[in-house]
């Protein structure tokens, strides 16, 4: 009886143990977003097709398609222009970088997610939009 009890105990402690670091989920975005004039010009802008986009805390998740072999050679970044546009909310300008060098003629289906925490303006609202798409997306925090 007595390890019956334990046993109860031991698993009841382990289930009412929370895995919650304390953060707010941002850190289980794929990759962080960069921000920058320069390497918003200069980032690699291989053909792609936006397919949706979707908003969860403060990871932006991409879903996006292009030509290749597999995808996994891609080299896949999501770049801020840097500048914040002056509207009511204010807006950046981002957009997805694709490296890609597959010479397949397969059509690739990617999804990834990207903190854009860093992206934050003063307020509590800021536009996003993703000029390969011309989608928009707000972004509250």
């Amino acid at each position: 009886m007595r390890k019956i009890i334990k046993l109860l105990v031991v698993g009841f402690l382990i289930f009412s143990c929370s895995n919650d670091s304390g953060n707010d989920g941002s850190s289980n975005c794929d990759f962080d977003t960069l921000s920058g004039v320069e390497t918003y010009q200069n980032s690699p802008s291989d053909f792609l097709t936006i397919n949706s986009l979707t908003l969860e805390g403060d990871c932006l998740k991409v879903n996006f398609s292009s030509s290749g072999c597999d995808g996994n050679s891609w080299e896949v970044k999501l770049v801020d222009s840097g500048l914040v546009q002056e509207s009511s909310p204010p807006r950046r300008n981002i957009r997805l970088s694709l490296k890609n060098e597959e010479l397949c003629e397969a059509f690739i289906r990617q999804e990834l997610t990207f903190n854009v925490s860093n992206l934050q303006v003063e307020g509590n609202t800021v536009l996003l939009r993703l000029v390969n798409s011309d989608d928009e997306i707000t972004y509250e925090y």
